[in-house]
């Protein structure tokens, strides 16, 4: 996988505030990703998922109407033959209670606001090596199926 994959992935920001929007869109662009779509309306997240199949969503949790919660939720179960949309959660909110609810909807990982630009960037970079090899891998025809997660209320988990 070369630089340039990565910088072509399609990464979609979904974001209730129109500066973490923007703020993401430059950062984004600066570094040299040419297809980031970013929208402040939650409710047509799930239509631009199906629309422009990002290989990253960077989703803000706390926001009016559908949450990003809700959104993990829907994202969660993928059509057949289909990879999950890695997601990074965007959020001030990095209690216990918070991190284990989304990390148990699917989140891949958390970005805290306010963001530290360098750790955006390691982070988006890390997730698309990872997305973009687990789609080479089922282009190829090798097993993709990710297993399935532990449910906070199972035992053996962590409350």
């Amino acid at each position: 996988m070369d630089e340039q994959a990565l910088l072509s992935a399609r990464i979609l920001v979904v974001d209730d505030g129109a500066a973490n929007v923007a703020l993401l869109e430059e950062l984004l662009g600066r570094e040299g990703f040419t297809q980031v779509l970013g929208t402040t309306q939650p409710e047509r997240c799930l239509e631009l998922v199906q629309a422009f199949q990002p290989d990253l969503l960077l989703l803000d949790l706390w926001m009016p109407g559908v949450d990003g919660f809700e959104l993990l939720a829907q994202l969660s179960a993928p059509a057949p033959g289909q990879l999950p949309v890695p997601v990074i959660v965007l959020t001030a909110d990095a209690t216990r209670r918070t991190r284990h609810r989304a990390l148990g909807l699917g989140a891949r990982d958390f970005l805290t606001k306010p963001f530290d630009p360098l750790e955006v960037l390691l982070r988006v970079w890390n997730h698309l090596e990872v997305s973009l090899l687990l789609r080479r891998l089922r282009d190829l025809g090798q097993e993709t199926e990710l297993p399935r997660r532990p449910k906070s209320n199972e035992p053996g988990s962590f409350a």
